[in-house]
């Protein structure tokens, strides 16, 4: 069975639904982004360090952050992998229903639930101890975001084609 184009040919009720559930998810990963903007100084490795590990010896912090204790790491890596794993597997799954070929595809297929590994995986590491995770907390969550955006765009933009193909 070949999923390729087939969103083309989905009726206006099924197209209306994958737009509200974009319209949806978004909302949530654009929020999600603000609050990791405001907790992490902008998403800056020093601030990721010290969301997690906290900023108790700096004695002139304009705000005191406490270290996460390993109940609460594990609370976060383990919801956002599970929430987000669903996420990016869904729209992967309408990714692979767009026209959309070649290595762009294959890109927006896997690289979002890899980045989810890293990102989350990055964070426990770091909670451990691994300060240099925090660049790849950070590299991976930017990927995490533009493969996003990229893949909720091709979708919205095939969404409302009519049904013409392109090879």
């Amino acid at each position: 069975m070949t999923l390729k184009g087939r969103i083309l040919d989905f009726s206006k009720e099924i197209k209306g639904l994958i737009v509200l559930y974009l319209v949806i998810t978004s909302i949530g990963f654009l929020s999600a982004l603000q609050f990791v903007n405001v907790t992490t100084e902008g998403g800056q490795p020093k601030g990721i360090e010290e969301n997690y590990l906290g900023n108790e010896d700096d004695l002139e912090a304009a705000e005191m952050k406490f270290a996460k204790s390993e109940k609460q790491i594990l609370n976060i890596v383990h919801a956002h992998m599970l929430s987000m794993g669903m996420l990016f597997f869904i729209l992967a799954i309408l990714v692979a229903l767009t026209p959309l070929s070649g290595w762009l595809r294959k890109l927006l297929l896997f690289e979002p639930l890899v980045s989810v590994f890293l990102t989350f995986g990055g964070i426990y590491l770091l909670s451990k101890g691994i300060l240099w995770m925090k660049y790849v907390v950070m590299v991976s969550g930017i990927l995490m975001t533009l493969s996003y955006i990229l893949s909720v765009g091709f979708v919205l933009y095939y969404t409302f084609q009519g049904a013409k193909s392109i090879s």
